[in-house]
């Protein structure tokens, strides 16, 4: 197969994919690779498939492909294309939660510098390092990278970028319960796709509803959540986007649970936990088992929730997710204090101070914890922060969190 055949059947994967011929258009795909001996276009047709499989929820073959992506861009000996074929190989990473993996390969792009896809790849770069910190709940950095990438958005004019960032954003300022952030982000998102996405995958329209479903929810509000996650999901389903499919559907279960509807709410968490297993997200995963928890507690059906949390735990310190265990320990304390077993309580509330400190998810103004309840926060330049009303009472002087890692020990 030559060049301009090459050409011609990516062009027509592409026109079947964006009809929703799914499986026709990776036929065609898969031909190109196996056929064709231009290297540049069997780059470009990897890329197509890397994409596809993402949006699938089919991560080992995305993974899969990236390698093959890296070893074709290493036989083209451009820069350029190592740099996005690492980019791939990053966000391959990032789907199935390898969030150190994804942060080295991030910092291999970024250590690329001067090749012209590379500075245009940049924010891309920088939101996947983010999603990669915030998995791990170092929130300092994810917040860095997400505001390094808001950059390379707004100086490039890159609105797609912009939009996922936001959406980023609001996942971000959901986990640290500033609320009135989460959902104002994502709202942002929604406004970008109405005003500049008519040429766009409608998948940016529900990313940007899911996470507004979100926040609603976190809010109180749960007609407008469920109207968001109803959007969300139509268009998921429309799409065949399995990964969506399986956050609309903790959405949906978490809505109901928050109606105290815990009947109704267990079988959406178990079609959540089905999708989330089958396509290897182990971050979802968790929130799909601190939900289900939470539905045994309301049941009062303790010793179920502490079967779940066990599996939780598990996958919490498989992933290094910080925030995941801060929660577990969190559920643990209230299933102890109840059932009298202070030995148990007492080990769990330690836990808990111990990844509070681990996290610095406390104000360096006030000293109380942050994530605990619904705050207003704001993040000094350095990205650490800070309760929004201490920052107003006390003024800037600078950061104190910044002051207390530059102090060095002098009496040694």
């Amino acid at each position: 197969m030559g060049q301009d055949q090459t050409k011609h059947q990516i062009e027509k994967g592409l026109h079947l994919y964006q009809s929703n011929q799914t499986e026709k258009a990776l036929r065609v795909w898969m031909r190109v690779l196996e056929k064709s001996a231009d290297p540049a276009g069997r780059f470009r047709v990897l890329g197509c498939l890397i994409t596809a499989h993402a949006e699938m929820g089919r991560y080992k073959d995305m993974l899969k492909f990236a390698v093959v992506q890296i070893d074709t861009a290493r036989e083209l000996e451009d820069p350029d294309y190592l740099t996005e074929s690492y980019l791939n190989l990053a966000r391959s990473n990032e789907k199935l939660c390898e969030f150190q993996k994804t942060i080295s390969y991030c910092k291999t792009c970024l250590n690329m510098q001067g090749t012209t896809v590379s500075l245009q790849l940049n924010g891309q770069v920088s939101l996947s390092m983010g999603n990669a910190f915030l998995g791990l709940s170092i929130f300092q950095k994810a917040l860095e990278c997400f505001e390094k990438a808001l950059r390379y958005a707004h100086n490039n004019d890159d609105k797609m970028l912009e939009c996922r960032v936001c959406c980023s954003l609001g996942n971000f300022y959901t986990q640290i319960k500033d609320y009135e952030k989460a959902l104002f982000f994502p709202c942002k998102a929604a406004e970008l796709v109405n005003d500049y996405g008519k040429g766009w995958s409608l998948k940016y329209r529900a990313m940007s509803q899911y996470h507004m479903a979100v926040a609603y929810r976190k809010l109180g509000r749960l007609a407008d959540a469920m109207d968001c996650c109803e959007e969300s999901m139509k268009i998921a389903l429309q799409h065949g986007d399995r990964p969506l499919q399986a956050l609309c559907l903790l959405c949906f279960a978490d809505i109901h649970r928050s109606r105290k509807d815990v009947q109704t709410a267990f079988p959406r968490y178990d079609s959540s936990m089905s999708i989330m297993t089958e396509i290897g997200n182990r971050l979802g995963l968790i929130q799909v088992l601190l939900g289900v928890t939470k539905c045994w507690m309301i049941q009062k059906e303790l010793d179920k929730a502490l079967e779940s949390i066990e599996k939780a735990q598990e996958l919490a310190e498989g992933l290094g997710n910080k925030l995941g265990l801060l929660k577990l320990h969190c559920l643990c304390e209230r299933i102890y204090r109840t059932k009298e077993q202070q030995r148990e309580l007492r080990d769990h509330v330690v836990k808990f101070h111990e990844c509070v400190e681990e996290m610095e998810l406390y104000c360096g103004m006030c000293g109380e914890s942050i994530g605990e309840k619904n705050n207003q926060l704001q993040a000094l330049p350095c990205s650490h922060f800070f309760h929004l009303k201490c920052l107003q009472t006390d003024g800037p002087r600078g950061c104190p969190n910044c002051r207390r890692l530059s102090v060095k020990p002098r009496y040694v």
